[in-house]
């Protein structure tokens, strides 16, 4: 998201700034050529001037009166003129009559062009009339000026005045003159992208703040809150909202634990009690009455569900007590504390793996999850089978398998297994209260652990807990 309203701030800035530079770049371009055609119409002004009064074409002998004599005095002056004007600048020019022979230019050899600008200049003073101003030329244009005038007399145009100037000159002053205008306009490009670096931190850190504390929750963190002190003021309410409703969310969880515990450990006592005046009333009956050997065993398994209850309610609310731990050893451990019970039910139970790995746990709720696991693992494999436990690492996190060979699970008893109170309808006479599994799943969640079911190969249950190798984050 940060990237997307970067993008679209940084796109907006460059348009806006780019909208006023290239017709501020235009405009200058545009004057610099106007300077330069205005200087060609007064050029050109002041040779019609000179032109005005040699009108008549020299004649083939030299002249015998003082008039003729004078106009080709005039004459050789206006060449003189347009000699020098063309060495000191490098412009062509030249006076032309209607038909396009020559009076006087510099070069001598130069005519005045049949077509394009030239052509089109050359035809409107003709027409009595100051050329208009030439189609702009680029710097990356290699282009050239045309401006022409009429000679007139007696309110007659006898004659056409025209330059052709090369633009190279102004040309360069233009790219001189866009420099400066280049250079403001990426130095405010820099300043609207650090503008806009800052507006998108401004804009989004309520709500990075805002996602931070969310997942936060969702991983069961409640406390997280969000410090509503920066930002636009809409998303300063909404991260006002959203700690009321984390405090209305944590207050609720918080009253259907303390109902669960305090719900298990009060029907404790009557339960106990309960327990009690079967056993005295088991006393007249006849040893052998299955009637009171049922509810014993239902009075029993209440007991155990309760007990479960209460853990699970310890284990929601107790914060997990995370230290770097060797986890190969632990699971070495409860290995060998289950081993006679395993042996007892005819089932090998060893470790695999690596010898020696560390991870970040807490070591009580592993050994719990652990022991309920394994209990699973043994409780339903077949004698004659084995329980293997392995522990590897790899990457960022430690695994820890228990892979069983007994009837395994379908895949929708898959997708349900951890579920609080699920047992398989295949299962339901082996003792168990369907709470192990969930109180496990919670220790580890409070220490950034999972657990994870699936098929063990050729058959069986393979349950995979996963924990952080690297230390947690503090924030």
């Amino acid at each position: 998201m940060r990237t997307r309203l970067l993008a679209l701030l940084i796109a907006l800035m460059a348009g806006v700034l780019l909208a006023l530079g290239f017709p501020l770049a235009a405009s200058m371009a545009a004057a610099e050529q106007q300077h330069v055609v205005i200087d060609r119409i007064d050029d050109t002004a002041r040779f019609a001037s000179l032109a005005q009064y040699v009108t008549t074409r020299p004649p083939a002998r030299s002249p015998t009166t003082a008039e003729a004599r004078q106009q080709d005095e005039r004459l050789a002056t206006l060449r003189d003129e347009l000699g020098r004007y063309h060495d000191l600048y490098g412009i062509r020019a030249g006076v032309f009559y209607r038909d396009g022979s020559t009076m006087a230019a510099a070069p001598a050899t130069w005519r005045p062009p049949r077509r394009g600008e030239g052509a089109a200049a050359f035809a409107e003073a003709l027409a009595g009339r100051r050329s208009h101003d030439p189609p702009q030329v680029w710097p990356w244009q290699d282009g050239r000026i045309a401006v022409a005038s009429p000679v007139v007399r007696d309110g007659d145009v006898v004659a056409v005045v025209l330059t052709d100037s090369p633009t190279g000159p102004m040309r360069s002053r233009v790219l001189h003159d866009w420099l400066p205008l280049a250079a403001g306009e990426a130095a405010a490009m820099l300043v609207a992208v650090a503008v806009a670096v800052r507006l998108t931190g401004w804009v989004l850190k309520p709500v990075r703040v805002l996602d931070k504390a969310s997942h936060d929750i969702a991983t069961g963190r409640l406390t997280s809150r969000v410090a509503a002190l920066s930002g636009p003021p809409e998303l300063q309410r909404l991260a006002r909202s959203f700690n009321e409703m984390a405090d209305h969310v944590e207050t609720v969880l918080e009253q259907q634990r303390a109902f669960v515990a305090d719900a298990s450990h009060q029907l404790r006592n009557p339960l106990a009690a309960l327990l009690l005046r079967i056993d005295l009333l088991a006393l007249e009956l006849p040893e052998d009455n299955e009637e009171i050997a049922s509810v014993r065993a239902e009075g029993k398994r209440l007991a155990r569900v309760l007990d479960d209850l209460l853990d699970l309610a310890l284990a929601e609310h107790t914060p997990a007590d995370l230290r770097l731990t060797d986890i190969a050893a632990l699971v070495a451990e409860r290995v060998a504390a289950w081993r006679p019970v395993a042996d007892r039910e005819g089932v090998e139970l060893r470790a695999a793996g690596q010898g020696a790995v560390t991870g970040w746990a807490d070591p009580v709720a592993l050994s719990s999850a652990l022991d309920a696991v394994v209990d699973n693992a043994v409780k339903f494999t077949p004698a004659g089978e084995s329980v293997t436990v392995t522990v590897t690492a790899g990457g960022g996190r430690v695994a820890v398998e228990v892979a069983d060979h007994g009837p395994g699970l379908t895949e929708d008893e898959l997708n349900r297994i951890g579920d609080r109170f699920w047992r398989s309808g295949r299962h339901q006479n082996v003792s168990g209260s369907g709470l192990g599994l969930s109180i496990s799943r919670a220790l580890l969640a409070a220490g950034g652990a999972d657990i994870s079911f699936a098929h063990n190969e050729p058959h069986g249950l393979r349950v995979v807990i996963g924990l952080p190798r690297n230390a947690p984050d503090a924030g």
